[in-house]
């Protein structure tokens, strides 16, 4: 049996590793093409807007090594994936070559979103790869004067990180706080005090026009006509899935590869996909849910793994994101509803803090900063499926 996995990113990885670690003697190929990586693979994300971005001399290692892989029996391709042919159950490669499959992993992740009113110059940058960070970090040079565009979890992250190197660091956000999509206004709101109070320029509830400057950033102007001097641009306006490879391949596509609760691809039998190119009908919430952040790739992995090598598995997690900025750590399990109550129950708004937040009897978010360990009793009663009142009651 050949198993290929197309995308040698967090997901990719983790679900090669974990098919070898359930004992699968399979034939197993995983292809790789991350822009700026000589073999392929990706670096692991998460340090890139913080610790590697903040440190000219960190590095940004592969999630796996070339020889790691060898001593696992995965053969490694570093490609592109260019098309699928579902009927010949084969993935054709940039170059030519076609890899033949008995089962299929996507995992090829998501790409920044672009801005056309940003169009590509210099000092312009998505943050994605550890290539791009590691431009961010040579254009930033000192006294560099930084646009970040996007007010959420990567936004905020950017802007924390380079204004404590020293930047004058401005946000732009069309939404009324940061964070809020993740965090809900109540706590998006006092995050965003405390933003304002570290330094950093906020222009909430306005978006962005375009850019000035002929071969170079001088500047961004936004739709009320402010202009924003700007010698590095960033873009945090989120991903989109990576699926235009997969353009006529016959998979249903929506914003994402459409998978049922066991990952598995919506009509194409042994095609799985994994991370954030994933879109799964979640049995917790009954709703199909696309999902970018770290945490959901690893679990993503370990899912179809055990899916591929005979242990059926649905794919049910508790959202859970984290971030670190503000001189603590932000922690999300669940989802934060417009719709649904807030409690602080820990600490307050304005320092370290727990709050839970429910809706429809249940407890159905808790968010921690700078409370981790407060944090965990109210964990356990999400995973739990608590109630309302048995949140509250602590």
């Amino acid at each position: 049996m050949r198993i290929v996995v197309v995308g040698a990113s967090l997901g990719g990885v983790r679900t090669v590793q974990g098919l070898r670690r359930r004992g699968s003697d399979a034939e197993i190929v995983l292809v790789g093409d991350e822009p700026g990586s000589p073999d392929g693979v990706a670096a692991d994300r998460p340090p890139l807007s913080k610790g590697f971005l903040a440190d000219p001399s960190a590095a940004a290692p592969p999630l796996v090594t070339a020889a790691e892989l060898d001593a696992l029996g995965v053969r490694l391709v570093s490609a592109r994936a260019t098309d699928l042919d579902l009927g010949s159950r084969r993935v054709a490669l940039h170059g030519g070559e076609e890899l033949a499959f008995d089962a299929l992993v996507v995992a090829t992740g998501s790409s920044p979103r672009l801005l056309p009113e940003l169009e590509s110059r210099a000092g312009v940058f998505s943050l994605r790869t550890a290539a791009d960070a590691a431009a961010v970090r040579t254009a930033a040079h000192e006294g560099a004067r930084v646009v970040v565009v996007g007010g959420g979890f990567i936004g905020a992250e950017l802007a924390w990180t380079l204004s404590r190197l020293g930047h004058p660091v401005t946000v732009v956000e069309p939404l009324p706080t940061l964070m809020v999509r993740g965090l809900g206004s109540r706590v998006g709101e006092a995050l965003t005090r405390r933003h304002t109070e570290a330094g950093v320029d906020l222009r909430l509830g306005t978006a962005v026009a375009g850019v000035e400057g002929a071969d170079r950033v001088e500047g961004v102007r936004l739709v009320d006509g402010t202009l924003l001097p700007a010698d590095v641009v960033v873009l945090g306006v989120g991903t989109v899935p990576e699926t235009g490879w997969l353009a006529d391949s016959g998979l249903e596509l929506r914003d994402g590869v459409v998978c049922d609760e066991h990952l598995a691809a919506v009509g194409a039998e042994g095609v799985y996909a994994v991370g954030d190119v994933a879109r799964w009908r979640a049995p917790r919430s009954g709703e199909d849910v696309r999902v970018e952040h770290w945490t959901n790739a690893v679990e993503c992995a370990g899912v179809v793994a055990a899916n591929l090598t005979g242990t059926p598995t649905v794919h049910d997690p508790v959202p859970y994101v984290w971030t670190d900025q503000l001189g603590g750590k932000l922690q999300v399990f669940g989802r934060v509803r417009p719709q649904d109550e807030l409690r602080v129950v820990h600490g307050d708004l304005d320092g370290s803090f727990v709050a839970v937040s429910g809706g429809d009897g249940r407890l159905q978010a808790v968010i921690g900063f700078a409370a981790v360990k407060q944090l965990l009793p109210y964990r356990k009663l999400l995973l739990a499926g608590a109630t309302w009142d048995e949140a509250l009651a602590g």
